[in-house]
């Protein structure tokens, strides 16, 4: 019994006892537990998605068909609406267009129905008295008040070029004739006036013009004096 004792405890103290719970840890340790996500996590996930739907909230494809449709037609019709206003803004916006441009001439033409007046006026008076000097005097007249009514009023000027210098911005030149008298070409005649309108040329004058001499006259041609020579 002794020696059996003995040999017991010396096989203990070469082969020490297994632990199993500490095989067991060290096997868990070397390959971690893998975790898995709760099937309700999953659905909230799928629920957060553009295509996911609350649970009790699912379309199926002909009620998600005909709720499109629903907004398709709803937009249709805004737009519909919203051209239709824009089309007859549009017309009524022309309209007075049309409107603005055939009566803004009015008042010019109150002032020169005035004219007109005046001038009735002053045949009839010639008529009657058959005095030729009077019916002169009151056109000149009738003539003077209808430009400076167009100045004051109207910003219409007539100007003369007589004695200026040619200017081809000014004056359309009819006539031309040189002269040794002028060194520059120099407006001699108006033929018809000119107006500016707010300062800008509306019409130009029409005139004749006296240009320089040309020097080509006043020299002997190439060749005239080798032949008088000979």
């Amino acid at each position: 019994m002794q020696d059996g004792e003995k040999n017991a405890k010396h096989t203990d103290k070469k082969h020490p006892p297994i632990d199993e719970t500490a095989k067991t840890v060290t096997g868990d340790s070397a390959e971690p537990p893998r975790s898995e996500a709760p099937p309700k996590a999953a659905s909230d996930a799928n629920a957060g998605t553009p295509g996911g739907s609350a649970a009790g909230d699912v379309k199926t494809g002909p009620e998600r068909m005909a709720q499109l449709e629903a907004e398709n037609t709803e937009l249709k019709d805004k737009y519909l609406r919203k051209y239709a206003e824009f089309e007859n803004y549009k017309k009524r916006i022309n309209k007075e267009r049309e409107e603005s441009a055939k009566f803004s001439n009015a008042m010019l033409l109150l002032d020169i129905v005035g004219t007109i007046d005046n001038f009735e006026l002053a045949i009839k008076s010639a008529e009657d008295g058959k005095d030729f000097k009077t019916f002169h005097s009151g056109i000149t007249l009738i003539e003077k008040q209808l430009v400076s009514t167009l100045e004051k009023k109207w910003g219409l000027e007539r100007f003369s070029a007589k004695g200026a210098a040619f200017d081809p911005e000014r004056h359309e030149a009819l006539m031309a004739e040189e002269s040794p008298n002028v060194k520059a070409a120099t407006v001699v005649e108006d033929f018809q006036s000119g107006y500016l309108l707010h300062g800008r040329v509306l019409r130009p004058a029409k005139v004749k013009v006296l240009q320089p001499a040309s020097e080509n006259k006043s020299q002997p041609a190439s060749g005239e004096n080798d032949s008088k020579g000979n």
